[in-house]
């Protein structure tokens, strides 16, 4: 009788204890909806934006449009002399060479740091280290004289061919912190089966490092999509402007600027960033232990 009463008094307290549970979770799921709201107002509204007229979009601050007009889109896409469509393309030229560049040349520098022996390694190590502190204007200049000396302005080639160079150190350090954490042992393996430094790369490495390389991929990509300040200093010509100069040629210093068409392109240049980030978001935390060393 006395342990038949002690389970049923234990069981009592458990129902208390998810009653008082219950409504804290309420709060705290509400109060996560909330702020997840606050922080997405800012693409709600544009997005709103794009299919309201451009006098009434910053006369209201409720972002659902009221009529919906989709003449914002046409005008947007059709442009004004060049096409958008045309800016999306150099922007996905861009974008794509610059993730391959990256790929390439950070990879091969950062397994050279990483896993190879040379003389001066930590002195170059510590040198392209150092260029992680140099801000970016500081360069702008001398880049400039040496491009437009190699006739490569207003052209692809000075927002590309750097890429190729590994001018990131910022990917030369995440590949070669990534590599450092692979054993040894697999070198040693492929030494003692002849194969040398570019075969033990290519066969034995590399296809280790994809979570880096995915990193390394998705921020490539968003940040030069989204880059402004390179391409605005080396195109000239309508016809190369990538999406951020092309969403830029909608304002108009006088006043008169389209809003409505500018922020319906903003809604659709959103697109390429949020698929390569799908594309590639479950590689991102993908650790050694779910790639070739396990089991």
């Amino acid at each position: 009788m006395t342990t038949d009463i002690k389970i049923d008094y234990t069981r009592e307290i458990g129902v208390v204890g998810r009653r008082n549970k219950a409504p804290r979770s309420v709060l705290r799921h509400g109060l996560l909806i909330g702020f997840g709201l606050v922080m997405l107002y800012p693409l709600i509204w544009m997005v709103g934006a794009s299919f309201k007229e451009s006098s009434d979009i910053f006369t209201e601050i409720w972002p659902f449009p009221d009529p919906v007009v989709l003449e914002n889109y046409e005008r947007g896409w059709r442009g004004s002399g060049v096409g958008f469509g045309t800016y999306f393309l150099n922007s996905t030229i861009v974008a794509v060479l610059s993730v391959v560049g990256n790929l390439f040349a950070c990879t091969l520098a950062g397994y050279a740091f990483a896993r190879l022996s040379f003389k001066f390694r930590a002195v170059f190590f510590a040198c392209m280290m150092a260029t992680l502190m140099l801000p970016h204007h500081v360069l702008m200049v001398p880049q400039y004289i040496l491009f437009a000396n190699l006739g490569w302005v207003n052209t692809f080639l000075p927002l590309i061919t750097p890429k190729f160079l590994a001018v990131d150190a910022f990917f030369v350090f995440l590949m070669v912190q990534f590599l450092r954490g692979l054993p040894r042992e697999l070198d040693e393996a492929a030494k003692i089966d002849g194969a040398g430094p570019w075969r033990t790369f290519w066969h034995v490495i590399l296809p280790l490092t994809l979570p880096a390389l995915a990193t390394t991929s998705i921020f490539t990509f968003i940040w030069t999509w989204n880059d402004f300040l390179s391409p605005m200093i080396y195109l000239q010509d309508p016809r190369t402007y990538t999406v951020p100069l092309g969403l830029n040629s909608f304002l108009d210093a006088s006043g008169d600027s389209a809003w409505g068409p500018m922020f319906a392109m903003a809604v659709l240049s959103l697109g390429p960033l949020f698929g390569f980030f799908l594309a590639g978001q479950k590689y991102l935390t993908t650790g050694i232990a779910t790639t070739g060393l396990k089991g």
